[in-house]
């Protein structure tokens, strides 16, 4: 089968030609129909992110059909659309067991610590292929097995309650997510901060009070909307040290901002005037949960998480392309979401 792996971070990725995977009892051999193309995938590839063992096949985004299962199978069966959970876990230690398996003993990730989805073929255990609706296509469904679900979990992590503010830096593949959920649960007003135009007339479209941080401090823009409040919850998406600082410093009283971006420098607050005088929390936001995917399908499938507009573009499996893509994400491009259909 093709494959398109990672062999020396900082390096273009290569295509290569591998045998397929070995199927074991309680796995499943799925064929890819779509794998979206992560800002995390700039930052494996960067080295920003360690990724091993190399060389190693990315994509944590998956969706495709099983077309083998193992012996011991019986959650799903050959021909079904499913979307693939990235968090390969073992399911029995503590923090399994409390429903953290992010935090798994022995745990291990699709297209970073073991072969991924830039790929015709992928394996997983079953546990991890999750039915896929005939509603939704299989672009949107390797999608929200990410930027989706990481923006439910964000949302999920900050606790926010009906009635209360929301601002989203960053309205990518994450954010346009993000936008739609804070407004499904309940959140009165929502703020899209980003540089770009036409991403942040997709987030008002959507809802969000668009705030251009390439023309206006964002900080000082959402206290003036906000009548000198400030937002109840922040999502920071981005991993800059600049957009992490805005999103505490956009917090009214006993806020919460939720530190999602992958970023390899620190950023400075004033911790007396900034957290402790005002009560805010900052919360570090790490993966999704296998037990939130079922409430994000179905959101999607009803309707009330639209992605229809945030796949952008679509690529053959071809290194070339996927490298393309990549480097459009390292330089804040317009796409908001890549697919690859192989």
């Amino acid at each position: 089968m093709k494959a398109v792996r990672l062999v020396k971070p900082g390096q273009p990725l290569e295509m290569q030609e591998l045998p397929l995977p070995p199927v074991g009892a309680r796995d499943v051999l799925v064929r890819v129909k779509a794998a979206g193309i992560c800002r995390s995938d700039m930052h494996y590839r960067a080295g920003v992110s360690p990724v091993h063992p190399l060389p190693l096949t990315l994509g944590h985004e998956v969706a495709g059909m099983i077309e083998e299962i193992g012996a011991a199978v019986r959650n799903v069966k050959a021909g079904d659309r499913v979307c693939l959970h990235y968090l390969v876990t073992c399911g029995d230690c503590r923090y399994c067991a409390a429903g953290n398996e992010q935090f798994c003993t022995t745990g291990s990730m699709i297209g970073k610590y073991q072969d991924g989805g830039y790929a015709e073929y992928i394996v997983v255990p079953s546990r991890n292929a999750i039915p896929l609706p005939e509603e939704i296509s299989f672009e949107q469904g390797a999608i929200m097995m990410c930027s989706s679900a990481t923006s439910l979990h964000a949302l999920n992590k900050a606790e926010l309650k009906p009635g209360e503010s929301v601002a989203v830096f960053g309205v990518g593949g994450l954010g346009i997510s993000a936008v739609q959920l804070a407004r499904a649960f309940g959140a009165l007003d929502v703020y899209g901060v980003d540089i770009n135009g036409d991403k942040l007339k997709l987030a008002e479209s959507y809802g969000a009070i668009p705030v251009n941080a390439s023309t206006t401090d964002p900080v000082a823009e959402i206290k003036r909307l906000s009548g000198g409040r400030g937002v109840d919850v922040a999502l920071e998406l981005v991993g800059l040290p600049q957009t992490m600082k805005q999103a505490v410093l956009s917090l009214g009283l006993f806020g919460r901002a939720v530190m999602v971006g992958l970023a390899d420098k620190p950023f400075e607050i004033n911790s007396y005037r900034d957290v402790i005088l005002k009560e805010t929390q900052i919360i570090g936001c790490s993966d999704h949960l296998l037990q939130e995917l079922p409430l994000l399908i179905e959101l999607v499938r009803r309707g009330a998480l639209d992605l229809s507009s945030v796949v952008t573009r679509t690529v053959p499996l071809a290194a070339e392309a996927i490298n393309a893509a990549l480097d459009d994400l390292e330089t804040f491009g317009p796409d908001i979401r890549t697919v690859i259909t192989p």
